[in-house]
């Protein structure tokens, strides 16, 4: 996978990589539109579920924890006539520490830059504060929004609709489209949706491209989401994955990373007795970086106590936030 810059193809389309859901067949290039789509919503409505889904690849990692993604991450997927460039984007809520409210404002942003949107709420757990947040600042753009109601499978029916009515008296959706991202129910009806929402033009990245993320990033990505599922507490949001150095050296790929925490009582917590804790981190990465980049990887990480690094500006902007 290769950090592509963004680049655009003026001429008719080719035919690109298949999104593998009903309508990805080859077609003329006709009507060809392109843009890009925010998927925004509160934590843990299942964003990154559907963009790994979409993609067919693990782009951006996924947990339990709600807040698991923190910056914005592109996902491209290609169609007969289209070229639909997701960015998932974190959760928006009411923040309180300033990595959050730095984490909150990506996401905004996000909304602002694009060309459609694509709310994702999840239905078995409304979070109505946040919810309300988002549905403010929707109301002050003038751009075409696709409301996707995640996990239906966990819901009855007769309660779905309810809360249909009510985002609809919300807001004047493009579509409203019952969804399982987990499950992958009606994911093409969706797809289908958001295609209708773009402009008409030419291809904006070049054919068979799935991200604009490096593999590097992608790496530290993996690390950080064995801390997200693998420990408990305050960890998670405590920690930070800064990756030193990606070499590839003949076929191994040689990687060294740190591990940041706020505090000195953790780092024993992620190291864990007689080192397991972190064994099985790097062992868990190691396996899903490896699946990524098809060679070998010796994954090195270093536990380091940084104090107070998410409320303080200078080292969140050396972590990349």
């Amino acid at each position: 996978m290769e950090n592509q810059h963004l680049k655009n193809i003026t001429e008719c389309p080719a035919q690109g990589r298949k999104a593998g859901f009903p309508g990805s067949e080859k077609s003329d290039c006709r009507d060809f539109r392109s843009g890009f789509v925010a998927i925004a919503g509160p934590p843990n409505a299942g964003k990154s579920t559907l963009l790994n889904l979409i993609t067919g690849e693990k782009i951006s990692i996924t947990s339990r924890k709600p807040q698991t993604t923190r910056d914005r991450i592109l996902g491209i997927v290609e169609r007969p006539k289209s070229q639909l460039i997701f960015m998932d984007t974190p959760g928006i809520h009411r923040a309180g520490s300033l990595l959050n409210r730095k984490i909150v404002a990506q996401a905004l942003a996000a909304i602002q830059d694009v060309d459609a949107v694509l709310l994702m709420l999840d239905v078995s757990n409304r979070d109505l504060n946040s919810e309300q947040i988002i549905m403010e600042q929707l109301d002050k753009l003038n751009k075409p929004v696709v409301l996707a109601l995640n996990k239906t499978d966990l819901i009855s029916p007769e309660n779905l609709l309810p809360i249909m009515d009510v985002c609809a008296s919300r807001h004047p959706f493009r579509a409203m489209v019952p969804i399982s991202a987990a499950k992958g129910i009606q994911i093409a009806e969706l797809l289908l949706e958001v295609e209708g929402t773009l402009p008409l033009g030419p291809r904006l990245f070049p054919v068979n491209t799935l991200t604009d993320m490096s593999e590097k990033f992608i790496a530290g990505e993996m690390i950080r989401e064995k801390i997200f599922r693998l420990t408990g507490m305050e960890i998670p949001y405590s920690s930070a994955v800064v990756v030193d150095s990606f070499k590839v050296e003949k076929k191994l790929i040689v990687i060294y990373a740190s591990i940041h925490l706020d505090k000195d009582s953790q780092k024993g917590i992620v190291i864990g007795k007689g080192g397991r804790m972190l064994k099985k981190i790097g062992e868990q990465a190691r396996k899903d970086i490896e699946r990524m980049t098809g060679s070998k990887v010796l994954l090195k990480l270093f536990v380091k106590v940084t104090k107070n690094w998410s409320g303080n500006e200078k080292i969140l902007r050396d972590f990349g936030y």
